[in-house]
């Protein structure tokens, strides 16, 4: 049999530069702070969604342009925002800047400190084992029920009357 060659224009060199596909490089890049010197990460949790922006600074903490004790007025919210930095032990060593939107005062607090550990990763790689030992990356995907049609809600009934 006559062995014929079929030119493939991805992999042919004579068939030019415009053809050529780039490959994937083996490490993707580190993504580094923006113009600001801001690192920044997305937080969700139910219907909550923070968009967190972090950089070295002397600590303040601005939640939607207000302090963290005047937006978050449960110690338990307080708590839960604060755990990432306390795990990596730099409660004073960041500048944050959050803004958060949809859902509760709970679902908000659970993004927002999902954002900032998220940002704490992207700034440095040390603290990956840290936070991820803490549970602090883990996304927490359970999201409330939808309402079923024959039902007063998700799981609840009519009530059934036998007479």
């Amino acid at each position: 049999m006559a062995e014929t060659k079929i030119d493939n224009p991805v992999t042919d060199p004579a068939a030019g530069p415009a053809s050529q596909v780039p490959q994937p490089s083996e490490k993707p890049a580190k993504k580094g702070p923006d113009k600001g010197g801001y690192y920044w990460a997305t937080g969700r949790r139910k219907s909550s969604v923070a968009r967190v922006r972090i950089k070295p600074g002397d600590g303040k903490l601005l939640i939607n342009k207000r302090e963290l004790g005047v937006f978050f007025r449960r110690e338990q919210d307080r708590l839960a925002v604060m755990a990432p930095l306390k795990a990596v032990e730099a409660e004073k060593a960041f500048d944050v800047f959050v803004n958060v939107r949809g859902g509760g005062t709970s679902g908000q607090s659970g993004a927002v400190s999902l954002g900032i550990a998220r940002a704490l990763k992207n700034y440095s790689e040390d603290y990956i084992q840290v936070l991820r030992d803490g549970g602090h990356l883990t996304r927490d995907s359970r999201m409330v029920e939808r309402k079923k049609y024959g039902q007063r809600g998700a799981r609840r009934k009519f009530q059934f009357s036998k007479r």
